[in-house]
């Protein structure tokens, strides 16, 4: 059987096309993955930071849920969502045992153009021993993560 050459012009490109179209979906759902991957990693460690800040500032600081909303711009924390609790309930700066600052009802929304879709995040929680619990130290010099 002979193959007609001339009416196989342009099969290569097809064939290119289809190809192509499969390997720029993949490498976007890798990169998406990627993102999503990322920004749990950050949202993690936004957590971990406000407990940092929070076992040696003042009791309710401002700063606390303003540094984790400021490590995680991309989900658009409210206050709600960043929750400080000193442990035990109620304690001051004296008896206060140790710090948590969780990350709730936080949700991902993906930038994939073809795939627009929001993901829940899971909650995150941090836990440290109470340190200072003060931003002022006993020279009277401010404490910088306090600032």
């Amino acid at each position: 059987m002979k193959i007609n050459r001339k009416k196989q012009h342009g099969g290569a490109a097809v064939e290119f096309a289809l190809v192509a179209i499969l390997f720029v979906t993949l490498l976007m759902a890798i990169v998406g993955f990627g993102h999503w991957a990322y920004t749990m990693e950050m949202a993690a460690d936004a957590t971990r930071a406000g407990a940092r800040i929070a076992v040696v500032c003042d009791l309710n600081d401002t700063k606390i849920r303003q540094a984790v909303q400021a490590r995680v711009p991309q989900l658009s924390l409210a206050d709600a969502q960043v929750a400080v609790e000193y442990v035990p309930a109620g304690c001051n700066k004296g008896s206060c045992q140790s710090v948590r600052v969780s990350l709730t009802n936080a949700s991902y929304n993906s930038w994939i153009p073809f795939l627009p879709t929001v993901l829940p995040m899971p909650p995150l929680t941090t836990s440290l021993p109470r340190e200072s619990l003060e931003s002022v130290n006993a020279a009277g010099e401010l404490n910088p993560s306090c600032i």
